[in-house]
C-alpha cells in the first residue's frame, strides 16, 4: 500500500512538472510576428516564440519599481488607460497595477506573489535588468509570460520591449557634438541608477562624443528623470561649475531649463527627452540660443507591452525582442498644437503613441487614471 502511494505521489509529481514544462515553454518559430507592423524584431538574428494558446479573459499585473516622476506616473495611467479600452477590456478578466519603489527585492517579490496567485501575464519595467534571474525562471517554469519594456530584463528566457536606449544617447551627443565646433564643457544629467534605460543612454553619450577628435568635460549629476530633483541637480552643478557649454538630460529636461533661467545661465545647446514643458521651452527660446533635439519614447509602450502579452497569450507569433521608434523633433521643427502643446501640463510626454500598434492617447483619456496601485 505504501509502495503504491508513493509511486501514485511521484507519479502525479512528475505528471505535473512535465505539464509545467509545456506550458512554459514557447516553441521557437520563424517569423513574422503576427503584427508585423508593429512587433518589430530588435534585429534579424531575434527569435520569435509561440507560447501554447490560453483561453481567456485573462489575468494580467504590471508590475512597476520606481514612481516619482511624471513618466513613470504617466505610463501608470497609460497602462489603465489601455487596459479600459472596450477591445481590450473584453480579454481581460483582471488587470493588476503594483510599485515597489526603488527596493529591487520588493519588486521581485511583487513578481512571485503574482506568479503565486496564478497570474497569466506580468509586465515590468524592472529597476535592474540582471538582478532578476530567479524569478523568470520561476514565471518560466509557471508558464506565466513574462514581458519587460523600457527597463528590460538581461536575459532570452522573456519578452523584452523597448527603444534603442543607447541610440537615443547617441542622438543626443551627435546634437551636441554638431552644435559645439570646440567641443566644452557638458552637464549631463542621469536618471535613476542601476536602471537599463540610465546605463544605456549614458554609455550612448560617452561612447559618441569619446569618439570626436574634440576635448570634452562632462559633469555627470543625477536626477531621476524628475523635474524637481533635476531642477535642484542642476542649480548646483551650475553654483559650483559656473558655465556649461552644453547639456543632455534623460528626463526632467523642463526642470533644468528652469534651474538655467533662474540662475541667468545663458542658453545652449541641448539633448533631451519629450515632455511638453521643455519643447515649450525650446520652441520659446530657440533664438536665444536654446538649440534642441527632443527625442525619447513615450510611457505609452507599457500598452505595446500588454498588447505583446495579450497576444503571447492568444498562441500568437511575437519576437523574443520588440523594437519600437523614437519620437524625434529638433530645432528649427517644433510645431505648436503637434511637437508641444501650450494648453498641456509641462509634465506630459508628448509622442505618447504607436500607431503602428493602433495605440493612439490623448491627455485627458491618460489624466484621467489614476497612479496609484490597484
Amino acid at each position: 500500500m505504501l509502495k503504491s502511494l508513493i509511486g501514485g505521489a511521484f507519479g502525479a509529481t512528475a505528471f505535473l512538472l512535465m505539464h509545467s514544462t509545456a506550458i512554459a515553454e514557447p516553441e521557437i518559430v520563424a517569423g513574422p510576428a503576427a503584427e508585423p507592423e508593429c512587433m518589430v524584431p530588435w534585429t534579424a538574428e531575434t527569435k520569435f516564440f509561440k507560447f501554447p494558446k490560453k483561453d481567456g479573459p485573462y489575468r494580467i499585473a504590471l508590475a512597476n519599481g520606481y514612481i516619482a516622476n511624471t513618466w513613470r506616473i504617466q505610463m501608470i495611467q497609460t497602462a489603465k488607460a489601455y487596459a479600459a479600452q472596450p477591445d481590450v477590456a473584453a480579454k481581460l478578466k483582471e488587470f493588476k497595477v503594483v510599485s515597489t519603489g526603488e527596493d529591487v527585492p520588493a519588486q521581485i517579490s511583487a513578481i512571485n506573489n503574482f506568479i503565486d496567485s496564478g497570474y497569466d501575464a506580468i509586465v515590468v519595467n524592472a529597476q535592474n535588468p540582471t538582478a532578476f534571474a530567479p524569478v523568470i525562471k520561476r514565471a518560466k517554469e509557471a508558464g506565466v509570460v513574462l514581458v519587460a519594456f523600457d527597463n528590460i530584463l538581461d536575459t532570452q528566457d522573456a519578452i523584452n520591449v523597448n527603444v534603442d536606449q543607447k541610440g537615443l544617447g547617441v542622438l543626443w551627443a551627435e546634437w551636441l557634438d554638431k552644435h559645439l565646433p570646440n567641443g566644452g564643457k557638458i552637464l549631463e544629467v542621469r536618471g535613476v541608477a542601476g536602471t537599463s534605460v540610465d546605463t544605456d543612454r549614458h554609455n550612448g553619450i560617452h561612447e559618441t562624443l569619446g569618439a570626436t577628435s574634440k576635448k570634452w568635460d562632462i559633469v555627470e549629476v543625477v536626477g531621476k528623470w524628475d523635474d524637481p530633483t533635476a531642477q535642484k541637480a542642476t542649480a548646483d552643478a551650475i553654483a559650483v561649475h559656473k558655465a556649461f557649454d552644453g547639456i543632455t538630460a534623460q528626463g526632467g529636461d523642463t526642470g533644468v531649463v528652469q534651474a538655467m533661467i533662474d540662475a541667468k545661465h545663458p542658453f545652449v545647446p541641448f539633448g533631451g527627452e519629450t515632455e511638453n514643458g521643455f519643447r515649450k521651452f525650446c520652441a520659446a527660446h530657440a533664438g536665444d540660443g536654446l538649440k534642441c533635439t527632443s527625442a525619447g519614447t513615450g510611457p505609452a509602450q507599457v500598452a505595446v507591452a500588454i498588447k505583446t502579452a495579450i497576444a503571447a497569450l492568444e498562441g500568437q507569433v511575437v519576437p523574443q525582442s520588440v523594437k519600437l521608434p523614437l519620437a524625434i523633433v529638433s530645432d528649427p521643427d517644433f510645431k505648436e498644437g503637434q511637437d508641444y502643446f501650450p494648453d498641456q501640463s509641462d509634465n506630459f510626454f508628448v509622442g505618447n503613441s504607436f500607431p503602428t500598434c493602433g495605440i493612439n492617447f490623448t491627455a485627458q483619456e491618460i489624466m484621467g487614471q489614476s497612479k496609484e496601485n490597484q
